[in-house]
């Protein structure tokens, strides 16, 4: 079940009584959170809304409140949090009744709506996820393509009566590596700059929208490709001059180049953009930005600096040379040896 279906089935009034909602992913999560509650009036959910973690709470409890009849109202709403004992991760200090849950999801209380929320793995060899596969209707709640992005982030403008330009949305998406959930957070600020004119434009976002470390490291990364000693220097040390740890920047990088890698080898083997960003389960918007980067990049080169930064990690784990230094002496052999 899609994220749109289940949004439309919510609003109709028509849920079924039990969902497993997979993905991490804040924003849509957030969204089916507050269209599942407006399905009990807000005067009920006192006493037929509740939510139980299950890092902390045994399930049991969760089962007994969905097996109860609604307290003067149409029906109950029990969320299930953090159910890691669905997943590949080793399970929590909380002892749960599975074979209750099983007996639950295979007879599940029909005035009682439960959704239950993973972010990680699910393990597919427990019966119990079998079973819930089976009988649940299950939400993947998956990154989104860019289209779908901006449809979603100009619907949401509009209900304030507010539009968003086209190189504004670019510019928003590149500071914030496409993320969904960061790009919603960015709007209130957004709305208030804008409020005379009502149009969000790139100027705007320029002037407020912090970039990412993942957008500060891509650019880095094309600084460094291009063999721009002075602005790669610059752009390092101003991660540095933000207290950004010399150990995660390295590690960023690390993960850039390799990226870059695979998306090279991937593309060359005729995958597209979409399949890649599933083949590797990445965000599409970091692929999207890897392929416009390819364009001008030779794979000789992406090894030479994957490498480099390598040994940069073993020196900054093993030594106490300073980082600027270890990063200086990596950018003056690369430029000397890239073709």
């Amino acid at each position: 079940m899609t994220y749109v279906s289940v949004l439309s089935e919510l609003k109709k009034q028509t849920p079924r009584p039990l969902y497993l909602v997979t993905g991490n992913q804040p924003y849509l999560a957030n969204q089916l959170r507050q269209a599942f509650r407006a399905l009990v009036p807000e005067s009920e959910q006192t006493m037929n809304f509740a939510t139980y973690d299950m890092e902390t709470t045994p399930v049991a409890q969760a089962l007994d409140d969905a097996m109860s009849a609604p307290f003067f109202g149409e029906r109950r709403l029990v969320f299930i949090d953090r159910a890691t004992f669905l997943t590949t991760e080793k399970g929590g200090k909380v002892d749960h009744d599975i074979d209750g849950l099983l007996q639950y999801i295979e007879h599940p209380e029909p005035t009682s709506v439960v959704v239950i929320f993973v972010t990680g793995k699910l393990d597919s060899r427990k019966k119990l996820v079998k079973t819930l596969k089976k009988q649940a209707e299950v939400v993947a709640l998956e990154a989104l393509g860019e289209r779908q992005i901006q449809t979603l982030l100009a619907d949401r403008l509009a209900v304030d009566g507010y539009t968003i330009d086209d190189p504004a949305f670019e510019q928003l998406q590149q500071r914030t590596g496409g993320d969904l959930t960061l790009m919603m957070n960015e709007l209130p600020k957004l709305e208030l700059a804008c409020y005379d004119t009502k149009i969000i434009t790139s100027s705007v976002v320029g002037e407020l929208v912090t970039k990412t470390l993942d957008q500060n490291v891509f650019d880095l990364v094309n600084a460094v490709m291009a063999k721009k000693i002075n602005e790669a220097l610059t752009l390092y040390r101003g991660l540095i001059l933000t207290k950004e740890e010399p150990l995660r920047i390295n590690a960023v990088l690390v993960s850039q180049f390799r990226l870059l890698i695979q998306c090279q080898i991937l593309a060359r083997n005729g995958y597209s953009q979409g399949t890649i960003a599933s083949t590797l389960k990445v965000h599409p918007y970091r692929v999207k930005l890897a392929l416009q980067s390819l364009r001008h990049l030779q794979q000789v080169n992406l090894k030479r600096a994957y490498l480099g930064l390598i040994e940069i990690e073993k020196d900054l784990k093993s030594t106490s040379q300073d980082p600027m230094t270890l990063f200086e002496l990596f950018m003056l052999k690369y430029a000397s040896q890239a073709a």
